[in-house]
């Protein structure tokens, strides 16, 4: 997988590691002839069409030295003559220091002829029997450098110096001393002052070519390896002017593939890249292969480090229009190399230029033309190098489709040919392009279906990185609509275990798209297996043990995975604390590196752990103060998604203890205008979110703003437009949200009706479905909206959704309390309406729940409130001492003032609590009346005229304790002679014996 993605960051599949030019491009004919010394193939090295990359549908030995008049050897035997190297040892032996090694060169060259013929390298049993014969092979200083570079790069090419497993200790020895032995004289002569004068152009060139195989074909780089390369490339920059074509570009390949292996970007690489730079610019005119290799090479280069300097961007705007040009010319292989190139060079900041997107458009056609000459490894690293490109932003064309459509055939066709590497890009690229694309076409599910048996048939053969990139790539396929079809599972099954064994072997990347992948299979249904279990246990201290070396998306996805496991059961163990705890002071060390994308899941995935137990430690809040005036940094740059997230993940913390610092506070602020901006852009689930976040900031403490409300009024609208999307969590939630908003300052505009409206029904409709916390939600918010929802529609929902959180034995206390607060307001408002019928079963029900609250003690001063009103309602001995705060209104004291100086002998008591209920604002104890003075707290949306569900409930309990109850809304306070009609109603029924009890609203 790509290394910015996955997810989605992302992360992401390296898949240039076998995408590279042909190896025979690198080769040249042998230069000694079979004569006199001073016989020699006079054609000047430069002759245009000497050296020419020569078309191969898969990567070979070399085939081609200079030409020479050895005859090529018939078969192996007469290799492995043992008078051929007594004549050799006698040939060194008799001219001393006078020998020039050109005999041995010659052996080394049929070495190679006999490598060539076979149109293979040496097998291990060849190998084995020529290193047995070449323990005396000795080069010495004495050699020239025609005789060095030959036999070097000959034995290279056929395979002498490549590791074949097992190998004997003696043969191993062998190659060991044989490669020394030349490596010392070619060092030797490199660094001679002044320079050795037969050092040459073609023959730097070779050497580098053939050392840089070695490498690539499992060499190990000794010491005195190293220091040959470091010598060979001093003299790059020496003999610049006398390489053609092809040897620049057989030494920029050797150079990408130098870094590849771990070479490190010293000042004399530089120089001999920066050197070799201006002649590709200078050639006008190349081979089609020629421009493959080289921006393979460039791009191989810059994604292992190398700077895009002013040079190097002429040089790849130059080559590009080469492709342009050149179109109809290239090969399957060169298609392939170029379409990799470029989607490695714009995957590490190269922009789609107009060239570039050039290029592509012109090689795309030729995708199609050719797709029947495309063997496995090209098709993987197109579709890989496709994917990428989309990716990165490239437009999705006619012909871009087609190409992907061309293609996907032939997977399924030459399904059993993909190795590992094939079958992991293959895989990488369709979960990218379907992630890209948004749909499944046939072609797609079809080449996933058919590669899956093969990861399981391979299983055994796949790296740590490929393992990691495999399972990204099917939690992102199953993240974009993929089933969890038992082939998946199985594939699934197969290489969690091969986590197990490679645990130690995974690198920063891999270990996060692992943690990345479970969490998001997890999240998508699949089921904890002990093999998961066991995964994301050996993963975690492999995290703590690499804290220092993981970069910014990858400490940001790590915790997003982490939040998210925990989110769906993975207990929150002392291992995923520590693992926690330890990668959060990174988070602040690179702060400033972080992405928007990075800052919103961080602060989602630490709002999840603390929603889930994990405790606000000073790391935690180090984390969250310093993420903080990110958001403000990079407001500009959040997409919706990214808005919601963080909009709620600062909420949760809030209503989880964070103290509502200025910096929270302006992180709020900057992010609520683009609510509006955006408001088209947002899904159902983010809509939810906002305006989930946006009640519970206010619910705890936050002030209803002008911003806010502008927030929530551009909002509203586009839930009825969404309403057929609503599930049951969609339903409760937004509920909920709807009553904390009215109760905290919403004014009951039309949006807020409409998106009432357009909820309520479908309660009913999805009654089945609802979660037990769902349904407590649903009962407390539909009480709450009091009087707004109409008493038939209360009585149907309780009645239908009652009876199942009832009946649930799991329910949390907080599920009990709201629940048993929502019947008691259904019971109050058929209490208070003469001709309702009542329900016994709602009685019933409530004195089950509170039957489950008797032998609690809840801390939570509101949650005592609720047990002590459902103790008065059914008339039992209240088990909790509630207490409250006496707040004496100024509407409250003058209405009490004027009363009292108006009926003097009347006894009126002030803030008095009835059985162990709220205070009540005015008592007249001799005639057994409350007086209450509503402000708009006690109205839905502060109308004065629709009472909410606590209204609601205090009247009918204090009506059931036999007081009259008389209402008077504080908007009836506002003049002296409003203030007199409220007193003198209160006059007539003081002097009239009640016939019952009763309530009466003073409106």
């Amino acid at each position: 997988m790509d290394r910015s993605s996955a997810g989605i960051s992302g992360q992401y599949a390296r898949s240039g590691n076998n995408n590279q030019p042909n190896d025979h491009a690198a080769s040249r004919r042998g230069r000694y002839r079979q004569a006199t010394v001073k016989q020699r193939d006079n054609t000047p090295r430069t002759t245009p069409g000497r050296n020419k990359f020569h078309h191969s549908s898969a990567p070979r030995p070399s085939q081609y030295l200079l030409r020479r008049s050895v005859n090529p050897a018939q078969n192996f035997n007469d290799l492995t003559k043992q008078e051929i190297m007594a004549g050799l040892v006698s040939k060194s032996d008799r001219f001393g220091h006078r020998y020039d090694g050109r005999n041995h060169g010659h052996y080394a060259s049929s070495i190679k002829k006999y490598s060539s013929a076979a149109k293979r390298p040496l097998n291990r049993t060849e190998q084995s029997q020529l290193l047995r014969l070449l323990q005396n092979f000795t080069a010495t200083r004495s050699w020239n450098w025609r005789s060095l570079t030959t036999t070097l790069h000959s034995l290279t090419s056929a395979g002498i110096f490549t590791p074949l497993k097992p190998m004997d200790e003696v043969v191993m020895r062998t190659q060991a001393a044989l490669l020394s032995t030349l490596l010392d004289p070619i060092i030797f002569k490199c660094q001679q002052k002044p320079h050795a004068r037969d050092i040459d152009a073609q023959g730097v060139a070779n050497l580098l070519w053939a050392m840089t195989k070695m490498l690539d074909n499992g060499q190990e780089r000794t010491p005195e390896f190293n220091e040959a390369v470091v010598a060979l490339l001093h003299h790059v920059n020496a003999q610049k002017d006398q390489f053609n074509a092809q040897h620049i570009t057989n030494q920029l390949w050797a150079m990408a593939k130098l870094v590849e292996k771990g070479q490190e970007w010293t000042p004399v690489l530089k120089e001999a890249i920066a050197a070799l730079l201006p002649h590709v610019n200078a050639q006008k005119t190349k081979e089609p292969q020629e421009i493959a290799n080289q921006l393979w090479a460039i791009a191989k280069m810059v994604d292992n480090g190398l700077q895009r300097t002013q040079r190097l961007k002429q040089t790849m705007a130059a080559l590009l229009l080469l492709v342009s040009k050149q179109k109809a010319n290239f090969g399957p292989q060169g298609i392939t190399n170029l379409m990799w190139a470029m989607a490695k060079l714009v995957d590490n900041g190269q922009a789609l230029t107009p060239k570039l997107k050039a290029a592509v458009a012109a090689l795309l056609p030729h995708v199609n033309a050719k797709k029947d000459q495309f063997i496995p490894q090209h098709i993987a690293n197109l579709l890989w190098a496709m994917a990428k490109l989309l990716d990165n932003g490239l437009e999705r064309t006619p012909e871009f489709n087609e190409a992907t459509a061309t293609l996907l055939p032939y997977v399924k066709i030459k399904k059993h040919q993909f190795n590992t590497q094939g079958i992991t890009c293959v895989l990488w690229a369709m979960a990218k392009l379907v992630d890209n694309v948004q749909y499944w076409t046939p072609g797609l599910k079809e080449t996933v279906t058919a590669l899956l048996p093969h990861v399981i048939a391979q299983k055994d053969q796949f790296i740590p990185q490929q393992i990691a990139n495999l399972l990204w790539a099917m939690a992102k396929l199953i993240d974009n609509g993929q089933k969890l079809t038992p082939g998946l599972k199985e594939t699934l099954a197969a290489l969690l275990p091969r986590v197990n064994i490679q645990k130690d072997q995974f690198i920063t990347q891999g270990i996060t798209n692992l943690m990345w992948a479970i969490a998001k299979l997890v999240d998508n249904g699949q089921k904890w297996t002990p093999g998961l279990n066991e995964a994301v246990t050996l993963l975690l201290p492999r995290v703590s043990a690499q804290k220092t070396s993981f970069k910014p998306q990858e400490i940001a996805n790590l915790i997003w995975a982490m939040a998210k496991l925990v989110d769906n059961k993975l207990n929150l163990t002392p291992s995923l604390k520590k693992t926690v705890v330890v990668l959060l002071p990174h988070v602040n060390a690179q702060k400033d590196q972080f992405m928007p994308q990075h800052i919103a899941n961080l602060l989602w995935a630490v709002a999840k752990l603390v929603d889930n137990g994990q405790a606000q430690t000073p790391e935690i809040k180090e984390t969250v103060a310093m993420l903080l005036p990110q958001v403000n940094a990079h407001k500009a740059n959040f997409k919706p998604q990214e808005i919601a997230n963080l909009l709620w993940a600062m909420a949760k913390l809030v209503d989880h203890g964070q103290e509502r610092t200025p910096k929270l506070n302006k992180a709020v602020a900057v992010l609520l205008p683009h609510l509006n901006t955006q408001k088209s852009n947002f899904n159902l689930q983010e809509i939810t979110n906002l305006l989930w976040a946006i009640a519970k900031l206010v619910d705890n403490g936050q002030e209803w703003t002008p911003e806010f409300n502008e927030a929530v009024t551009a909002l509203l609208p586009h839930l009825n437009t969404q309403k057929d999307q609503f599930t049951p969590q969609h339903i409760a939630n937004l509920l909920w949200v709807m009553a904390k908003l009215v109760n905290n300052g919403q004014e009951r505009t039309p949006e807020f009706e409409e998106a009432v409206a357009a909820l309520l029904p479908h309660i009913n409709t999805q009654k089945a479905n609802f979660k037990p916390q769902e349904i407590a939600n649903l009962l407390w918010a539909v009480a709450k909206l009091g009087e707004f929802v109409a008493l038939k529609v209360v009585t149907s929902t309780f009645e239908s959704l009652v009876y199942r959180i009832s009946e649930n034995p799991q329910l949390s206390q907080k599920d009990i309390l709201m629940s048993l607060w929502g019947i008691m307001v259904c019971c109050a408002r058929l209490s208070l309406v003469s001709h309702a019928n009542k329900n016994n079963r709602l009685e019933k029900y409530m004195d089950d729940l509170f039957a489950r609250l008797e032998n609690t003690a809840p801390d939570n001063v509101e949650d005592q409130r609720i047990i002590a009103m459902a103790a008065s309602w059914l008339g039992k001995a209240c088990p909790v001492v509630p207490h409250y705060h006496n707040i004496i209104s100024k509407p409250q004291s003058d209405f009490r003032n004027q009363l009292q100086s108006c009926i003097p002998s009347l006894k009126i008591e002030e803030e008095k609590s009835l059985n162990s209920l709220a205070p009540v604002d005015l008592i007249l104890p001799d005639h057994k009346m409350v007086i209450e003075v509503q402000g708009s707290s006690h109205y839905v949306g502060g109308d004065f005229k629709t009472r909410n569900g606590s209204t609601l409930l205090k009247i009918a309990l204090l009506q059931k304790a036999g007081f009259k109850v008389v209402e008077i809304p504080v908007n009836q306070l506002c003049s002296q002679k409003s203030i007199k009609r409220c007193i003198d109603q209160i006059k007539t029924r003081v002097d009239i014996q009640p016939q019952g009890h009763g309530f009466v609203s003073l409106t």
